[in-house]
């Protein structure tokens, strides 16, 4: 059977920016194997698969090598291309039921907001002395139920660290988030994630970290509506607007490969 794939560019405006993500729009859900097998032959850091459900759509994401429960950047992906193939219309929300409950997407002014769960980090001791990787002591350190998480002093550390993804990996957990206050106009707060456990060294944009950035610095700054910058390579802006135990994740996307799949 062939099914229809595209390859979009999340958290972007332009194209080779942001995050890629694979989206497979399939009829009927498919075979856990089989997602893993097209997730690893595509090579992104998520690939979303997409089925109908009643008025909604299910769907799941894998890295390529396991299901994760949240993937940001790949829903943003999957409502993008459900509206370029005339599978939903515009006007329309997309309401997504995923591992992490009902999540919904809504295309305004050329940008999609998402509605996502927040999860706030929790202090905790590190697991061992991260000074070595980091190249300083974090300013505070914390956990959610998925990530490590590491305030530094300022943007320069964070963008600048290189941690050894081995020792990224024994740390437990998915990963780690770093992040410190914006020195860039118009950037309220910069993080970088690297998640090796399970086959991303680092990743280009990740939305569902934000969940935790936004209920994170929404105290320090004093404000619930934000801008983040993800400081990797390819590099992503992500607007953040915090409401009680819900974030709206804000970002735009483009389409860079669009066919088929015939497997």
């Amino acid at each position: 059977m062939a099914h229809a794939i595209y390859l979009v560019d999340a958290f972007a405006e332009d194209k080779f920016r942001g995050n890629p993500a694979g989206v497979c729009i399939l009829d009927s859900p498919a075979s856990e194997d089989w997602m893993q097998a097209v997730a690893a032959e595509l090579n992104q850091a998520e690939t979303a698969f997409v089925n109908p459900e009643n008025d909604s759509w299910n769907l799941r994401w894998f890295t390529p090598r396991t299901e994760v429960d949240l993937c940001g950047h790949a829903t943003l992906a999957s409502a993008h291309a459900l509206w370029e193939a005339g599978a939903e219309t515009a006007a329309t929300p997309i309401v997504f039921n995923t591992k992490s409950g009902r999540l919904v997407c809504e295309l305004r002014e050329g940008q999609i907001e998402m509605d996502f769960p927040a999860e706030p980090p929790v202090e905790a001791d590190p697991p061992f002395d991260l000074a070595p990787m980091l190249g300083a002591n974090p300013v505070w350190f914390g956990k959610t139920p998925r990530m490590w998480f590491a305030m530094l002093s300022n943007e320069e550390r964070v963008r600048h660290i290189k941690p050894d993804p081995p020792t990224v990996s024994g740390m437990g957990l998915l990963g780690l988030v770093v992040t410190a206050r914006s020195e860039t106009p118009g950037v309220d707060f910069v993080s970088r994630v690297f998640a090796p456990r399970v086959g991303i060294n680092e990743d280009a944009v990740t939305g569902s970290a934000h969940c935790a950035l936004a209920p994170f610095w929404s105290p320090i700054l004093k404000r619930n509506e934000m801008t983040g910058y993800q400081a990797s390579g390819r590099g992503g802006r992500v607007g953040v607007r915090l409401a009680g135990d819900r974030v709206t994740l804000v970002g735009a996307a483009t389409t860079v490969l669009s066919g088929r799949i015939r497997v």
